[in-house]
């Protein structure tokens, strides 16, 4: 693997929904309330306390960066009224990640909204993007030192999320819960987003954008979930088709943005009739996506090309198991296709682990992304590893790959 540039990022990502704990202003706490077949998130793993500890790990190993989020339930409780202990909270957090050496990466908004928010309409409410707006004015107040932001987590998994909502209010959902990032056998193939809501989103994204351009100096961007769809033969066509509304809406929506977030884990077909369903088999990860470390490289070439030549931030990558060596067999052969995209041109600026720490798993627990354990009693971190081993690539500067996992087996 060759070296990756000077002042490349070596990080790994979180979602406060996902580890904070005790988000109780938020719709997903409300959901995990009342809905059939979900898990709790409670306490998560208590990082709104511990994320000191859990930044120092990933400092100490060697990364230098850190991928987090600003929960908007707890900024602004109920319309209107903005949290200045919440504003001061995560304001903490990026002063712990700047003077640990840590480069920050703040989400706005990853997946959850306040209650409030959802009750009167949400996404699809008359003032959802100038409510979004006002929230990101009175978050941009606090961003001073930080070099990224991320305006919106995955909108085309938000959009299929929103789209779910609303089908269980119509009555035409499952009755038990399933999660939007763990497939397998009971639902095989995700449904497509709809792309009047991706529409809305990409509005919310650029008054977003408008709000952070004109109050800090970061770089601003949205992540997109780049699922590496690939087409069987002879259908091309199709496959161009099901991209846009699950892919390629969203890619466009970040032409002329300082950077898109790239997030992928694993790669599926298409034929004449859509997205082909995961293979079952026992390589799959515990969310039931086939093991595919080269999904990587396909969702990079295809985001530079559809954005039209857009930096590259990889946001999310990684892979669902509970064991560690796979974790890293898995990570070093995507670090290899990533390499091999930018040494065909491709400007990619960094590299973030999904995820840190093993967490909730949008209701449910069972799947395990992590870089560090977590005894969900104690709260005690247990760093893997694969934690050592990406440190170790990072401080090489991504070379000898090879040699850091022969260091940490």
């Amino acid at each position: 693997m060759p070296q990756f540039p000077s002042g490349f990022l070596w990080g790994a990502a979180t979602a406060p929904h996902q580890v904070e704990g005790n988000n109780v202003n938020s719709d997903w706490w409300a959901l995990e309330q009342r809905m059939p077949g979900m898990q709790r998130s409670g306490d998560a793993i208590d990082s709104y306390h511990r994320y000191a500890e859990d930044m120092r790990l990933l400092a100490e190993a060697g990364l230098n960066a850190y991928r987090f989020g600003i929960e908007w339930a707890r900024v602004e409780p109920v319309p209107g009224e903005f949290s200045r202990a919440e504003l001061a909270h995560y304001r903490r957090m990026i002063d712990t990640a700047l003077g640990l050496g840590l480069t920050p990466v703040v989400t706005l908004h990853h997946f959850t909204n306040p209650r409030w928010f959802a009750e009167t309409g949400g996404w699809l409410g008359d003032q959802a993007v100038e409510r979004f707006q006002t929230y990101v004015r009175q978050a941009a107040g606090i961003l001073d030192g930080v070099e990224w932001v991320c305006t919106i987590n995955e909108p085309n998994m938000l959009a299929l999320m929103i789209g779910m909502a609303r089908d269980a209010q119509t009555g035409r959902s499952t009755k038990d819960w399933m999660s939007p990032t763990v497939e397998g056998a009971a639902r095989p193939v995700l449904p497509d987003p709809d792309p009047k809501i991706g529409a809305r989103l990409a509005e919310a994204h650029d008054a977003a954008r408008e709000v952070l351009k004109r109050h800090t100096g970061a770089a601003v961007g949205w992540t997109v979930a780049c699922q590496a769809l690939t087409p069987t033969p002879g259908n091309e066509d199709k496959l161009r088709e099901v991209r846009y509304v699950r892919e390629d809406l969203y890619l466009e929506a970040a032409r002329g943005d300082d950077f898109i977030g790239v997030q992928s884990y694993s790669s599926q077909a298409v034929d004449e009739n859509g997205v082909v369903p995961h293979p079952q088999s026992p390589d799959n990860t515990q969310t039931g996506n086939a093991y595919r470390p080269d999904a990587l490289g396909i969702a990079v070439r295809h985001a530079w090309e559809t954005t039209g030549g857009t930096p590259i931030l990889v946001t999310e990558n990684g892979i669902a198991t509970a064991d560690d060596s796979r974790r890293i067999a898995y990570t070093s052969e995507a670090l290899g296709h990533l390499s091999a995209a930018m040494g065909d041109g491709i400007d990619v600026r960094g590299y973030l682990h999904w995820s840190a720490l093993d967490n909730f798993e949008w209701g449910h627990w069972e799947p395990t992304f992590g870089l560090i354990a977590v005894d969900r009693t104690t709260f005690a971190r247990h760093p893997k590893p694969s934690l050592a081993w990406l440190g170790e690539v990072a401080r090489r500067g991504g070379s000898d790959a090879e040699t850091a996992i022969d260091s940490h087996p």
